[in-house]
């Protein structure tokens, strides 16, 4: 039988995506990103498990995060899920379509506007077996005066009306249409397939989403290199706003550590965690979690001695079976803590 190393907290290696959009936001993370000044990394994809992805969004190919610590460096998710079986994932949480990790996890760095766009719906989900739902939430690391994130459309916009700005597609005809939100540091915003939105510039924010990557895209803000997309999102976009989030959850109490809840889904639950000072606790992970890192240092020690450190920009996955793990940091710190519901699918 071949050995199977115990489970541990993992840390992958960053899978980046210049971006016309992109820029070097996340080097004040402390990330060494790729290529010179010029080179705009609009998207930091820190645990993916995807068997395709789109052309115009990750690049056409497969992408598996790799493990970059401990004795399973260089294993990718997608081999540690066969691995591993039901119990890396653990009781009652469902693998993807394909049988992968059921979350993909980025950073995000605006600095210029993405396009406005929207996800596939159930209902053109179910009609195009090719196009994948995508519900996701953005948690706003941190924002320039001013900047602003676009979710849905303003009450009462129609179809026609909205058609009509697209066929325009100029800054006049499509903004007013759109709904503005102040992009504040902490908070965090969800947006189920069907929601038309976009990120605006200077904003970074921490994704976390259902495992695809199937975008339409109906705006571009001028530029003209990429396609769009406007009856497949015509027919996806939900003009009623009827898909909302679930009510948000109690947060999981962790000690000292102060816990808040910040999205809630049939897909995922996200608690902000933050630490006034030095404190520990224990916790046991019988379903995968993801933990992000926003402020100060958090330290995962295994009762066998094993420790990996979780800082800012690091994102680190405690898998179903990890068994118990001791949480400790030596001084004021926040982390975004991401855990599966049993629902999950």
């Amino acid at each position: 039988m071949t050995h199977r190393p115990t489970l541990y907290p993992l840390a992958f290696h960053p899978i980046y995506k210049e971006k016309v959009w992109g820029g070097r936001s996340l080097e004040k993370l402390g990330r060494a990103l790729p290529g010179d000044a010029s080179a705009r990394i609009g998207e930091s994809w820190e645990i993916a498990d995807l068997a395709t992805t789109s052309v115009s969004g990750g690049g056409g190919n497969a992408e598996y995060s790799a493990v970059a610590n401990g004795p399973l460096s260089g294993k990718t998710i997608r081999q540690l899920m066969q691995m591993y079986g039901e119990s890396f994932l653990g009781q009652g949480v469902k693998p993807s379509a394909d049988g992968g990790f059921p979350l993909l996890i980025k950073f995000l760095d605006a600095s210029e506007n993405l396009s406005v766009q929207v996800h596939p719906s159930p209902g053109y989900a179910a009609a195009h077996p090719e196009a994948h739902l995508k519900s996701e939430a953005w948690y706003i690391v941190d924002a320039k005066p001013g900047a602003v994130i676009y979710k849905g459309l303003k009450p009462g916009v129609t179809p026609q009306q909205l058609h009509a700005a697209l066929k325009v597609n100029t800054d006049e005809a499509v903004v007013p249409l759109l709904n503005a939100v102040p992009a504040i540091r902490g908070d965090c915003h969800y947006l189920p397939s069907g929601t038309l939105h976009a990120l605006g510039a200077g904003v970074l924010v921490a994704e976390v989403q259902t495992p695809s990557d199937t975008t339409f895209r109906v705006y571009d803000w001028g530029r003209t290199e990429r396609e769009l997309h406007i009856e497949q999102a015509m027919a996806c976009i939900d003009f009623a706003g009827t898909r909302k989030s679930t009510a948000l959850a109690k947060p999981q109490s962790l000690a000292a550590f102060e816990t808040q809840a910040k999205a809630c889904s049939d897909f995922f639950h996200i608690d902000r965690v933050t630490a006034g000072g030095s404190m520990s606790t224990r916790i046991l992970t019988d379903r995968a979690e993801i933990w992000i890192g926003l402020e100060g240092i958090l330290t995962f020690t295994k009762l066998d001695g094993v420790a990996v450190e979780c800082g800012p920009g690091q994102s680190i996955l405690l898998a179903g079976g990890s068994d118990e793990l001791s949480l400790a940091c030596g001084g004021p710190g926040c982390w975004l803590r991401v855990t599966l519901p049993n629902s999950a699918r």
